[in-house]
């Protein structure tokens, strides 16, 4: 008997992520967490373990254990794993001999690309794996890899599916795929409303309608990320005649503007604005940004600090006056949608100094929330912090309308209620198509 047919139970919903604990994904924990806490079936499924050494803590609440599809270890390990899914289709095509055939001929289409093809066969593990845990519907956290996996599971099993979207999984993404995927979902989450409107775009221009896709932003735990002793001003108890404390939380990869950034600081430093500034998060571009903060003459002012645990990092909001996101388009069309930093921070009650970028907006109103400026425009960018650094009322002010603003329309206990929902109202597996038919 299915666990959608036994009274007082739901759905039971496979949960599929890239990697799971990553430390940067916050989100991600987050959401499998409130999930759990509505009463949410859930089983964990990621392709791989990320194998970070350092894990929120967290992750010891999440009530699901993990299966991973691959081993993580290359090689021999890559090939058994290749074997292990091969074996998965050969079972799914003496079950759904006509629903293989039209999903592998799918990969001489459009689709066909080396990444289709690993996702096609990863989806015949993922496939015998729902069966083991008696899967009723499957949800992929994002909408490249994972959600063309749960797709490909879908068209071979007739099992129903749904996926979120966010940023690079979106931006970066094959518009033709992505609309296929977007009509085979039963819905398809969107973090911030430019990300739905850029997916029901796709949609639409590739004739569908995008009916399914609903706005379901992530939230922050306003109960957590909350001012410290100093209540909405992080100033208070501060030395009033001190370097303004500037803070910028995020992965060290280019959609962060962090080249933007290290330029306006250095135009502080030539105005005469006493500042210290502290970046956290981690990536490949250290080396490059260590290198920009020595050739701008302000090393000794800005620190790099790498990595931080969530607790770590709430300890950082609460020791700094401003909030910097620097964010911009890439070349390749990547950007963020709405960064979990920027609300964590403004629930803290800083002054955020933001972007226009995709789901920025949304939630940095300009002189009501925050200040916005111009993506890749340093001086812009200089100016707004030299705005917030020489005026303390102006940073409270920001600060408390920006914490108002999240407690009231981005608490995170009541934003996962909506994707709860739809889970725990998860539909029925389409019925198989009887054979011989075509």
């Amino acid at each position: 008997m299915s666990t959608t047919d036994a009274p007082g139970r739901g759905p039971t919903v496979c949960y599929l992520t890239k990697r799971f604990p990553r430390l940067s994904e916050t989100f991600i924990l987050d959401e499998i967490l409130g999930l759990e806490d509505n009463g949410v079936d859930l089983r964990l499924f990621a392709v791989a373990d990320p194998e970070e050494a350092t894990v929120q803590p967290d992750v010891r609440r999440v009530r699901s254990t993990v299966t991973y599809l691959r081993s993580g270890h290359g090689g021999a390990g890559a090939v058994r794993d290749d074997l292990r899914f091969v074996r998965g289709h050969v079972r799914l095509l003496a079950r759904h001999p006509i629903r293989w055939i039209r999903t592998a001929a799918r990969l001489l289409g459009p689709e066909r690309s080396p990444a289709m093809a690993r996702h096609f066969l990863e989806a015949g593990g993922l496939a015998l794996e729902m069966d083991r845990v008696g899967g009723d519907h499957l949800h992929a956290a994002f909408a490249h890899g994972p959600a063309s996996t749960a797709y490909y599971v879908h068209l071979i099993t007739g099992r129903p599916y749904s996926f979120a979207a966010h940023a690079k999984d979106l931006y970066l993404s094959t518009p033709e795929i992505l609309a296929a995927k977007i009509a085979a979902a039963s819905f398809v989450l969107a973090c911030s409303h430019s990300a739905a409107v850029e997916l029901r775009r796709i949609a639409v221009a590739h004739g569908g309608s995008g009916a399914g896709v609903v706005h379901a932003p992530h939230g922050v735990d306003v109960d957590r990320f909350r001012p410290g002793p100093g209540g909405t001003d992080p100033t208070d108890g501060a030395d009033p005649d001190g370097p303004v404390r500037i803070l910028a939380v995020g992965r060290l990869v280019p959609k962060k503007g962090y080249p933007t950034l290290v330029a306006a600081l250095a135009a502080l430093a030539a105005r005469g604005v006493p500042f210290r500034c502290r970046i956290v998060g981690g990536g490949d571009l250290r080396d490059e940004l260590a290198a920009r903060l020595a050739t701008a003459g302000i090393a000794d002012r800005v620190e790099l600090c790498g990595t931080r645990t969530q607790l770590e990092i709430l300890e950082e909001y609460r020791s700094a006056d401003v909030f910097v996101q620097a964010s911009v388009v890439t070349e390749d069309g990547d950007r963020d949608g709405i960064p979990n930093s920027v609300l964590e921070a403004m629930a803290c009650g800083l002054a955020v100094v933001a972007t226009e970028v995709a789901g920025i907006p949304e939630v940095v109103a300009d002189r009501v929330t925050g200040l916005l400026v111009r993506p890749s425009d340093p001086i812009a960018l200089a100016d707004a912090l030299g705005e917030v650094a020489g005026d303390r009322g102006l940073r409270a002010a920001l600060g408390e309308r920006a914490r108002g603003f999240v407690v009231d329309t981005c608490a995170r206990s009541e934003c996962v209620r909506l994707p709860a929902a739809l889970l725990l109202g998860a539909p029925a597996p389409v019925p198989p198509v009887p054979a011989g038919t075509v």
